[in-house]
């Protein structure tokens, strides 16, 4: 059964693990969603992922998610960008997320960045989550 909304799949992992209290969680595996976590451990909202081969013909990613004295690092996980709804942002519109302290995710012509690094090599793109 194909999925209409994969990256919106494993933001929901994510908050359901740390909710439970999961040392990681794991998500089917794509190149966009490994993107997506590498803007994540950059930014150090996860400990760290691995791809994990399942079979022959899957694979999943094993999201290791990150802890401060016993409460979880994201507090907020929200889909900005959805299947039915695409959100768009100039370099210059770009989102701050609490003040500063989160992030937004973008995926832009040079790949998959933090709202800072967008900034950093002024692009913008396509918003797709923010994070707390």
């Amino acid at each position: 059964m194909s999925m209409s909304d994969p990256l919106g799949d494993m933001l929901t992992r994510i908050r359901n693990g740390q909710m439970a209290r999961k040392s990681s969680v794991r998500a089917p595996a794509s190149k966009f969603r490994a993107n997506v976590l590498d803007v994540l451990k950059r930014e150090g909202f996860i400990r760290d992922y691995r791809r994990e081969e399942v079979s022959q013909s899957h694979a999943d990613l094993v999201i290791e998610l990150k802890y401060f004295d016993g409460e979880p690092v994201i507090s907020r996980l929200h889909r900005v960008s959805k299947p039915g709804r695409r959100i768009y942002s100039s370099v210059t519109d770009l989102p701050k997320v609490a003040n500063g302290l989160g992030i937004s995710v973008l995926s832009t012509p040079r790949g998959v960045l933090s709202d800072s690094e967008a900034r950093n090599e002024n692009v913008g793109g396509e918003v797709l989550c923010e994070v707390f």
